[in-house]
């Protein structure tokens, strides 16, 4: 019997019981995941307020993959259940691989409101997180896959036996991606000749490449200079021999290929970079599967569409709900887009603010809001009852992307070219008075951002190179090789900035995340702004401000460069925090930061959540 004997002895008790808590909390986490409860239910086609026999197509809506709470590349649990439940509430129901197959080749109505879902990769985790949220909404999904981690057994990945639980708990079709994600014709940012890699050498060394590249069933392999390295027939047997050992794994593993495919990453109006390239492959796919996915970036595909050339949105981990309900009604005929509902979120929050354009959502327990722009354009929010103020202190964290515009405007009328603007812009900090620029702070300078000249990042990329071809070298010999070539390389004398030497500027991906606390306080016509807690501007002077109110302003700048979503021209400016302060009465004009037994609460389950997936990721 286990004895108590000093306050060590309690503290360890204490500890293993919170330890077995938190081991069974998971645990029972895991196993509701698992276990299938109901049956799918799909949609009545002879209800007539479902199915009214009117064309309007279908949407289809892809998921990269799915982790407990997010990574730069999978959606996070909660996020994932807003966008479904945010297409339950528009009507969308889930159609099939078979409705798709019976819509082009037999005429057979959809209905109005039709969802394809689409999840890619077909990871493990992606099934577990998202099994319940299919059947809390009844969704049905395809689990595409590359049949080459069916013979590599990769542990994250889902294998044949997996994939056939999932059918068989009705809420899942199957899909494939084909039988391996490689890359060939790599060169790097500064055009030296990589060749080929495969999607784990890729991704370490994605860090050192432009868009120089393509992907493996797309084009010939070819040399520096751009030359095919393979003979027409060469070329055709290697892409017809991806085909066969992508048939062969399936056949193996589940006794069938399936019947929907994703060719990555085409886009390119046909299947392929080549002409010869792309009737190969279109031969291929034709005797293969009974549709493709060909292109990214449009949700919607009607009769004008082939089967073998349909489109996907594939929604970031970073959506938020409202940015996925516009970029679907911007696809959608303007008589359908009356379908899409926005949400608003914190009703208390919402009657604070008059939404000028965009849509915006207010989260409370987040402490945020989320301001959507329009299609290329901008998101407006007006604070009520804020005309009157002529003091004012305005604080906030803007958590928006860095590609992208999120502002605070102060005394401004309602066509926002008077007052003052606080812009932060694609890592730029603005002042901006009626129509006049008056400051551009660049943020990397700002942040200390590191001093390199081109020369030098040219030879630090090189051998950062030669050092992931080391890790993933076949051999002892061929890694001690590259091993001794980054080591050269690290020891090259190249023109460093104190030389003369041009400054290297890093490039924001489309993705990369902000996170930015700004501090504006307006007295008479002085501004003082501070950035995470740095003063920008103190008492700044400006020459022209009247009367107006507080906005504030998200808006799509430039499209920046995304493989999964090219196109993406909707933004999502993000205000967590704010409070904005009447000085001269000492009022509080609106605060989304909570306080009190709310607030308690909140980070009670921030805890909680850290800790389970603390327990996720390393158990």
């Amino acid at each position: 019997m286990y004895k108590i004997e000093s306050s060590k002895d309690i503290k360890k008790l204490i500890r293993s019981i919170l330890e077995l808590v938190l081991l069974l909390s998971l645990l029972a986490f895991v196993l509701n995941a698992l276990l299938t409860s109901t049956t799918y239910r799909p949609y009545n086609p002879l209800d007539t307020n479902v199915v009214s026999r009117m064309d309007h197509g279908f949407i289809a809506v892809s998921y990269s993959g799915v982790a407990r709470d997010g990574s730069s590349s999978r959606i996070g649990v909660d996020r994932l259940d807003e966008h479904l439940n945010a297409l339950q509430k528009c009507g969308y129901v889930t159609i099939t691989q078979n409705d798709i197959d019976n819509y082009y080749n037999k005429g057979i109505a959809l209905p109005d409101k039709a969802l394809f879902l689409m999840y890619e990769d077909g990871r493990n985790d992606t099934a577990i997180f998202s099994q319940k949220l299919m059947e809390k909404y009844n969704f049905k999904a395809t689990m595409f896959t590359y049949a080459e981690k069916f013979r590599s057994k990769d542990a994250f990945f889902l294998m044949p036996d997996e994939l056939k639980r999932l059918e068989e708990s009705t809420y899942w079709e199957l899909g494939s991606n084909g039988y391996r994600l490689g890359y060939i014709n790599v060169f790097d940012r500064y055009d030296r000749y990589i060749g080929e890699l495969s999607s784990e050498e890729y991704s370490s060394m994605s860090k050192y490449f432009g868009r120089n590249y393509n992907h493996y069933l797309m084009d010939y392999i070819r040399d520096e200079n751009d030359v095919p390295k393979e003979s027409y027939n060469e070329m055709q047997k290697r892409i017809l021999g991806e085909y066969g050992l992508m048939k062969q794994e399936y056949q193996k593993g589940l006794g069938k290929v399936p019947g929907a495919y994703v060719l990555l990453h085409s886009n390119t109006g046909k299947f392929g970079e080549n002409d010869k390239v792309s009737a190969v492959n279109e031969r291929a796919i034709g005797n293969t599967f009974a549709m493709n996915f060909n292109r990214e970036g449009y949700a919607l595909n009607n009769k004008k569409s082939s089967i073998y050339d349909l489109t996907r949105l594939e929604p970031q981990p970073n959506w938020y709900t409202n940015h996925l309900l516009m970029r679907i009604k911007a696809d959608l005929p303007e008589e359908d887009q009356k379908n899409i509902e926005f949400i608003n979120g914190d009703g208390d929050s919402k009657n604070a603010w008059e939404l000028e354009k965009g849509a915006a959502e207010y989260r409370k327990n987040d402490e945020a809001i989320a301001l959507t722009s329009l299609p290329q354009e901008m998101g407006i929010l007006k604070l009520k009852g804020s005309e009157n103020s002529k003091n004012v202190e305005v604080s906030a964290t803007l958590k928006g992307n860095v590609l992208g515009c999120q502002s605070v405007l102060l005394k401004a009328d309602s066509k926002l070219d008077a007052g003052v603007e606080v812009r932060l812009m694609n890592n730029h900090l603005y002042l901006v008075n009626g129509k006049d620029i008056l400051e551009d702070i660049d943020l990397y300078d700002f942040d200390g951002g590191e001093k390199t000249s081109v020369e030098e990042d040219m030879r630090n990329s090189l051998a950062g190179e030669y050092a992931a071809f080391a890790r993933y070298a076949t051999s002892h010999k061929e890694a001690e090789e590259y091993t001794k070539l980054s080591n050269e390389a690290k020891k090259a004398k190249v023109k460093t900035l104190q030389d003369g030497g041009e400054e290297y500027r890093p490039v924001f991906q489309i993705g990369d995340k902000g996170n930015r606390k700004l501090d504006i306080t307006l007295i008479d016509n002085m501004i003082t702004v501070k950035l995470d807690g740095k003063v920008v501007f103190e008492n700044y002077e400006l020459k022209k401000i009247g009367d107006g109110a507080i906005y504030l302003k998200s808006a799509w700048t430039e499209y920046g460069y995304s493989q999964r979503n090219i196109a993406d021209d909707v933004y999502d400016g993000v205000f967590e925090k704010l409070t904005v302060k009447d000085l001269d009465n000492g009022t509080v004009l609106y605060t989304n930061v909570l306080t009190g037994v709310q607030n308690v609460q909140r980070k009670a389950e921030q805890t909680f959540n850290s800790v389970i997936n603390w327990f996720i990721t390393n158990i």
